[in-house]
């Protein structure tokens, strides 16, 4: 749908297009083939269409040829028995799915915020939530999106406080503009494809236990995240900020597999982190306090894939200042005692980078002190060389 197929086939891109050695009507026979043999295989089931085929799991069975150690105890016999209690029973799709929308506490949201949406003036909203509210703010989220497309409106033009448990995929896409804050906590993929919004997860002023060592998020939380803020004071499961893309988050301990497969964005960890941290980590930063190198990705850390340095001048400012965000936005209390004592606590961090992706950083960085045009032949390959002889 983006009309980029590297290969020219899915595209009407004429220099993509020419990348493809073949024509237009190998590619039609190729499907027309495929047709063909599904047909084929249809037939030999007794089946005249696809449709026919849907739900008849009595021409499915297990492959024994293939069975191995790690399939020896899956038992597929409630899968493959027949739904239909009886011949003639329907069993492919005949009605819409009920989702429910219209109970979704979103369209009170998106009541209580008209000024916002409609003038661009400043809401402040607050309400309780239950877990069973589920992707929180995300269609008052498309609200804002269709109005003022990817621009959004200004930070915290629409400021919700939520006091409760909040369900799966709370602030799920939410666009600039849109500020949730839960006292209480969040379940699994919170913060799912932020877009500019910001999300604040903080315990209750009343808690009786210590938020810096007990779970507040659950797991893949700021998963596929864009851009964006989120705060959390307290731990969260496994899975944080896989594939971030570009938002930046600052929590107090993740789960295991953090930062996987991240590409960019920024991730400052005020605490442990589970096993396998950084594995697939190709772009971004990410500052771990007390970093444990056994819980990194071993291949990472053999490779030299990634690398693990002090804080520079330039990092070091950068943490201060998104650790004092913390502190203001959660009251945390770790934060404020590595505030107290700033000069010790930078020492204790490890800036986690991808030792390709700081190359490159260095090599824009460069490109840009020298107003290098890059549609000069040549120009991206003598700025690299100068860095790369440099770091050497």
């Amino acid at each position: 749908q983006k009309n980029t197929c590297p290969q020219g086939i899915a595209t009407q891109d004429p220099e993509l297009r020419a990348r493809f050695t073949g024509k237009p009507e190998h590619v039609v026979n190729f499907f027309m083939f495929i047709a063909e043999e599904v047909r084929e295989i249809l037939a030999q089931l007794g089946f005249r269409t696809l449709e026919e085929a849907v739900g008849h799991v009595e021409c499915l069975d297990q492959n024994e040829a293939i069975k191995r150690w790690k399939s020896g105890g899956i038992d597929l016999s409630k899968v493959l028995t027949p739904a239909g209690p009886t011949p003639g029973t329907v069993l492919h799709h005949t009605i819409d799915q009920k989702h429910d929308l219209e109970k979704a506490i979103d369209n009170r949201f998106i009541e209580l915020a008209q000024a916002a949406l409609e003038h661009k003036e400043p809401v402040r909203i607050e309400m309780p939530i239950r877990n069973v509210n589920r992707t929180v703010g995300t269609m008052l989220g498309y609200e804002i999106t269709r109005r003022y497309k990817a621009e959004g409106l200004p930070d915290d033009t629409i400021d919700l406080t939520l006091h409760g448990s909040g369900g799966q995929s709370l602030g799920a896409f939410i666009p600039r503009g849109e500020t949730l804050r839960v006292y209480g906590e969040v379940n699994d993929y919170a913060g799912k494809g932020l877009s500019g919004g910001r999300i604040i997860v903080r315990p209750p002023e009343d808690i009786t236990f210590d938020p810096h060592s007990n779970v507040i998020c659950g797991n893949v939380t700021g998963f596929g995240a864009t851009s964006g803020q989120m705060f959390v004071a307290g731990l969260a499961g496994e899975r944080f900020a896989v594939r971030n893309g570009g938002a930046t988050f600052v929590v107090e301990g993740v789960g295991d597999h953090g930062c996987e497969y991240m590409t960019g964005g920024t991730v400052v960890v005020l605490g442990r982190t589970g096993r396998n941290f950084g594995a697939g980590f190709s772009g971004g930063n990410a500052y771990v306090l007390d970093l444990d190198m056994a819980h990194v990705n071993p291949s990472a850390a053999v490779n030299g894939s990634l690398q693990f340095l002090p804080l520079d001048e330039n990092h070091a400012s950068l943490v201060h200042e998104l650790v004092k965000r913390h502190a203001e936005e959660c009251d945390s209390a770790i934060a404020k005692e590595l505030l107290a004592n700033w000069h010790a606590a930078i020492a204790r961090f490890t800036h986690v980078v991808p030792t390709q992706y700081l190359a490159m950083t260095k090599v824009m960085d460069q490109a840009q002190r020298d107003n290098v045009d890059f549609n000069e032949p040549g120009a991206w390959e003598n700025v690299y060389e100068r860095v790369m002889e440099g770091a050497h």
